[in-house]
């Protein structure tokens, strides 16, 4: 499927619009589809060809008029072809396809980014939203789907409640730092030694409400607050500054000015807390305080009705609201976190956590393209990503860990199936974002395997990447094992160095008696493909106990090859492993293993090679 994003603008022009949009294509592209982007800036250099930037030659009322953005448009949907134009709003320039019967014979999906919202005293802006809104109406009219940035906003929003009907909310996501987070030690950060350190970030813009901040920290012992960013209100925000620092006391609000991506995560990682006073609407969604999320940071923010903002943080547990506005709300909500260590951290590792499991760009992307392929049943659409399938048993301890790790990999396709766990094993799971499966019968390793395989083919997946709850096999593997799986329907995740010298004697001994040079034959880190799934899925699989030799065996009578990759893998990290947990369990394996290989040679085996 062919996308043609209509954006306002693309990194590195900076912005949560701006950002979202780079991440959304990036995961999109990842994901198989075909992507371009049609923005306003400069051409630059390095440009990729999907991306195509117009000049602004003038911006009025915080709007960029570009005089060749109508042709540029018109000109790549004649060149790329899309079969969809996806148009992110509030963004004048994407009403140029009102005017071009190309634009209008493809459907359109908007991405609802924010209202445009007039307040007391800004006549320039009430004035243009005049001219600017009977376009935006008939956008929304055109278009087949509109997506909001969360439910709180999508209900108070006045622009689309004539088109509820064909609304839905999906929201945004956070692709990993595009830059390696750097370690700044103390002496290098902005805030003074021994403080508690605050820390806001964006525009500094009158719906910041970054005023509320700075008088509530005014008179604070032992606070200290950073506001990072650039804007209009630098001078006045500075003036406010001096006004409510005490003669003969140094401030206690350094604004550090505008920061690059490299700068704003080492500060994000330095501070204690991140606040965002937002005082309209405009503050659509917040994604600064997922940034902040992302870094296990806790989380203030206004109780701003109608924004996506407080929604974020109540949903993720990531920290509280304020009531907009009140300076003494603030500084009380300051202080109890600053008292509270022990609520800051659970706060701030519950937002790392959904970050990880709900609010990452790979979930966006899928949610996005699932709205794609309503709209254009009949268009090419990407393969389904992998399956992860881990079978799990008791293994609360490592099974949130093991999940997390894989969907800050972008992993976020993920089943366990949970075998009569007597522990929290299957909640824990739940709440970390993956799938469950709970049979109501003890299936065994191998048949929780089987399920969860068999759940895969049901549901259209292409490959299934099979890995333990233990926390052994390494997420950043995976690609490996899915490259050499373009090329051969089994990949085992190799790593013979993890057995004891026991356990490659008995390698040594099946490998023997079975045929197969494969070195580590118990490996449960495997990727198979639809056609491997099913002859794993068929009744005779059924008949195994255990993952490793007889799978193996099964495969190579079904004629697909099967190759190794070698990976690394890590002891586990909690509980014994269920083969090898007592001497009568390793004997009883290997009794039935070595029965299970001796089979091969009856002649119905031979006659079918």
């Amino acid at each position: 499927m062919r996308i043609l994003h209509i954006g306002k603008y693309f990194p590195p022009d900076r912005g949560g619009m701006e950002s979202f949009l780079a991440d959304l294509v990036a995961a999109q592209r990842a994901q198989g589809l075909d992507v371009a982007a049609l923005v306003h800036g400069e051409p630059r250099g390095d440009d990729p060809d999907w991306l195509v930037r117009v000049p602004v030659a003038f911006s009025l009322v915080y709007a960029p008029w570009a005089p060749g953005f109508r042709r540029a448009l018109a000109r790549l949907i004649g060149r790329f072809e899309p079969d969809l134009l996806h148009l992110h709003l509030p963004n004048n320039s994407a009403f140029w396809a009102l005017t071009l019967q190309s634009a209008r014979c493809l459907p359109w999906v908007v991405h609802w980014h924010s209202d445009v919202l007039v307040s007391t005293g800004r006549r320039a802006l009430a004035l243009a939203y005049r001219f600017y809104r009977p376009f935006e109406q008939a956008v929304l009219k055109r278009a087949e789907r509109v997506i909001a940035t969360s439910p709180d906003y999508l209900a108070a929003s006045e622009p689309l409640a004539r088109w509820s009907e064909k609304c839905l909310s999906v929201p945004l996501g956070l692709g990993a730092p595009s830059v390696p987070v750097p370690v700044a030690g103390a002496a290098a950060l902005p805030w003074p030694p021994g403080t508690f350190r605050l820390l806001s970030l964006g525009r500094l813009a009158h719906y910041k409400g970054f005023e509320t901040l700075i008088r509530a920290v005014a008179d604070q012992d032992g606070v200290h607050l950073v506001i990072a960013g650039g804007g209009e209100l630098h001078a006045a925000l500075a003036r406010l500054v001096a006004a409510c620092t005490p003669s003969g006391r140094s401030p206690r609000v350094t604004l550090s000015g505008p920061v690059d991506e490299a700068h704003k995560h080492a500060l994000l990682a330095g501070c204690d807390a991140f606040c965002l006073a937002s005082c309209e609407r405009t503050e659509a969604f917040g994604i600064a305080a997922m940034e902040a999320m992302q870094h296990g940071k806790p989380c203030l923010v206004s109780a701003l009705h109608g924004s996506g903002l407080p929604w974020l943080v109540r949903s993720a547990r990531a920290g509280r609201t304020v009531p907009v506005g009140d300076v003494p709300a603030w500084r009380s909500a300051i202080e109890a976190l600053r008292s509270d260590p022990a609520t800051a951290r659970r706060w701030g590792e519950a937002g790392r956590r959904a970050v990880a499991a709900r609010f990452g760009i790979a979930a966006c992307s899928a949610r996005i393209q699932s709205v794609y392929r309503h709209i254009r049943p009949g268009a090419p659409s990407a393969p389904l990503p992998p399956l992860i399938v881990i079978p799990a048993r008791n293994e609360a301890a490592t099974v949130g860990q093991v999940i997390a790790a894989l969907r800050s990999g972008g992993w976020d396709r993920i089943v366990v199936v949970d075998d009569q766990s007597t522990d929290e094993t299957a909640a824990l799971a739940r709440a970390a974002g993956a799938v469950v499966i709970s049979p109501v019968l003890p299936m065994g390793a191998w048949g929780a395997m089987q399920t969860g395989i068999r759940y895969a083919l049901e549901h259209g997946y292409q490959q299934v990447v099979t890995l333990d709850a233990d926390g052994q096999h390494e997420p950043a593997c995976i690609p490996a094992l899915l490259e050499a799986g373009r090329h051969h329907p089994v990949v085992i995740g190799a790593h013979p160095q993890r057995g004891s010298q026991a356990r490659r004697i008995a390698w040594r001994y099946f490998r023997l008696i079975t045929g197969f040079a494969i070195q580590d034959l118990t490996s449960g880190f495997r990727c198979y493909n639809r056609a491997a799934c099913e002859v794993l899925a068929d009744e005779e699989a059924t008949l195994l106990d255990y993952q490793d030799l007889g799978v193996l065996m099964l495969l190579r009578h079904a004629g697909l090859r099967i190759v190794e990759v070698p990976v690394d893998m890590y002891p586990r990290l909690g509980g014994p492993s269920r083969i090898f947990a007592s001497w009568p369990k390793v004997a009883r394996y290997m009794i039935e293993s070595t029965l299970l290989c001796l089979a091969r040679w009856h002649p119905k085996h031979l006659l079918g090679r």
